[in-house]
């Protein structure tokens, strides 16, 4: 292939219908015909990244591996296809702005006026293209946030309706996801949303090549039809998107619509061949027909929203297939746990994970679920803070440095065992500004890490600001707390372990942002390994 392929996806009706998983799962069909997709999402909103936004806004940041922020989106790009995605793959109306500013301050553009049109799509069209002229990609599918009809997507629909027309016949389509909902009262199906969503979208210069409905019960082929006239799209090119059971059913449901099939018709591609899906659906089969299940306490200050905590809900998904057990998560919410109800709330678990998070809200209660994880021989994975947790509670409770801290939480702690990088000090401006992205690690031999991974040296990605102080490390091993992991460049502990215990393993970095179908984080699977022991004992 001479030239990249474009495929936009837009929304109309309302939110959430689920644009990133239809997009995650043409691309997976795409990818399995041969053809080198990737994925990239166009967010609205004017913050630069998603770094500086509460998980209860927008659910959680993910991270790639050179260090971008981005959309949760982006984890079920990487989770689909297996592909690391990077900066590139996600763009905010900030980071759009920012940096046609800048341009602007440097004189670029001669004393133009600088305006949307032209300035503020053509950067906008510049990053649409910006992996498609990479050279390493056949096809690249763009998804655009937000619903058709806001303010804030005008410039983004503008710019799709330009770089349409731009790359000619054949080279770009527009894929319009919908709701068709179910009226109770009327008892049936109701089309009017859609052709008025599909309406607003050619207001603004854009035919949909393709109609993705969503709906909760089959459309009959009546309401195909009606769809296909009213919203000027061939019959062959409705495609129906039920509601399925798990994310990972949809890109068989798409297969069966032959979402794929139109897709590279309307982009003059052959099909090349039937997509391979084997190896998907071996990890459906487990994952829908588990021999066993355990439950596990996810204790983090966030809980009430479940896209906080997005990619340690799919990683114990990809885990506890590849375990063959249904991995029941149970919510508890660190900031109402305490020495007093901590039996209550943990003793029947079969595993505990403390969350990552920012701020002292709710530390407290992390604390008391590690004492009691530790003390009570429970399997028990800490992430970020959850392992600076682990490293307080330990030098507390059993070094006896019982104001041991973090100084994130209290400055002025006489045993601040978790503090700030030195050249963190200085930093005001919160976004991007932490360490962030993927960093190597060296593993202890004969470790619990060494054996879960089974090599000496990994790479993890991670997000945070505040890290073990080395200056109580060889106090804290002298008591039994093994630092079993070290970047070796900077010599920071990435990882911590108790040799006497079932599995009690702490680490700095996110293990669940590359934690995929095809690959399942070793650290997770390990985990559950680990509570189903525990269980059976």
């Amino acid at each position: 292939m001479n030239q990249t392929k474009y495929i936009f996806v837009t929304g109309g009706v309302t939110s959430s219908l689920g644009k990133g998983i239809i997009a995650a799962s043409l691309a997976k069909l795409l990818q399995a015909r041969g053809y080198r997709t990737t994925i990239q999402k166009f967010d609205p909103y004017i913050n630069v990244d998603p770094g500086t936004l509460n998980p209860y806004e927008h659910g959680e940041c993910f991270v790639t591996d050179d260090g971008a922020e981005t959309d949760l989106d982006l984890g079920h790009y990487e989770r689909f296809l297996n592909v690391p995605t990077s900066q590139a793959n996600n763009v905010t109306t900030g980071r759009v702005y920012l940096s046609v500013i800048e341009k602007e301050r440097r004189g670029e553009f001669l004393g133009k006026t600088v305006q949307v049109v032209p300035h503020i799509t053509n950067e906008i069209k510049d990053r649409m293209q910006l992996l498609g002229k990479s050279g390493n990609f056949d096809i690249v599918i763009t998804e655009i946030g937000g619903t058709v009809g806001d303010i804030e997507s005008l410039p983004y629909i503008e710019s799709v309706r330009q770089l349409v027309w731009e790359l000619g016949e054949n080279n770009g389509i527009v894929i319009h996801l919908t709701l068709v909902p179910f009226l109770a009262a009327a008892g049936e199906l109701k089309t009017k949303p859609t052709q008025h969503s599909v309406k607003t979208l050619m207001e603004s210069g854009i035919k949909a090549d393709i109609l993705v409905c969503r709906t909760e019960y089959e459309l009959s082929e009546e309401l195909r039809q009606k769809l296909a006239l009213f919203c000027n799209v061939k019959r062959e090119a409705v495609i129906q998107s039920i509601d399925a059971s798990t994310i990972y059913e949809v890109p068989n449901l798409m297969l069966e619509e032959g979402l794929d099939v139109v897709a590279l018709k309307k982009l003059s591609l052959s099909e090349q061949k039937i997509p391979d899906l084997t190896n998907w659906n071996t990890f459906l089969d487990r994952l829908k027909n588990p021999k066993y299940t355990v439950n596990v306490g996810l204790v983090g200050k966030y809980v009430e929203l479940q896209d906080s905590y997005k990619s340690i809900l799919e990683a114990f998904i990809h885990a506890g297939a590849a375990n063959e057990t249904k991995v029941n998560v149970i919510s508890i919410h660190s900031e109402y746990l305490d020495a007093n109800s901590a039996d209550k709330q943990l003793k029947n678990l079969d595993g505990i994970l403390v969350a990552p998070g920012f701020g002292e809200r709710g530390i407290e209660g992390k604390i008391e679920t590690v004492r009691y994880a530790r003390e009570n021989n429970i399997p028990f994975f800490g992430i970020c803070l959850g392992m600076q947790m682990a490293v307080i509670e330990f030098a507390r409770n059993v070094v006896g440095l019982k104001e041991a801290n973090s100084t994130e939480m209290n400055e002025n702690t006489p045993n601040p065992v978790i503090s700030i990088m030195e050249e963190q000090k200085n930093i005001t401006d919160k976004g991007g500004t932490m360490r962030l992205g993927s960093w190597k690690c060296d593993l202890a031999n004969n470790s619990l890490a060494h054996s879960i991974y089974n090599k000496l040296q990994i790479e993890e990605r991670h997000r945070h600001r505040y890290e073990f102080n080395n200056k109580y490390r060889s106090q804290l091993e002298e008591n039994g707390l093994k630092a079993s992991g070290v970047n070796p460049d900077t010599g920071l502990v990435e990882i911590i372990e108790l040799e006497n215990h079932p599995f009690f393993i702490g680490v700095q970095y996110h293990p669940e942002y590359k934690s995929t179908v095809a690959n399942p984080h070793p650290i997770f699977v390990s985990f559950v390994a680990a509570m189903k022991k525990h269980k059976n004992n």
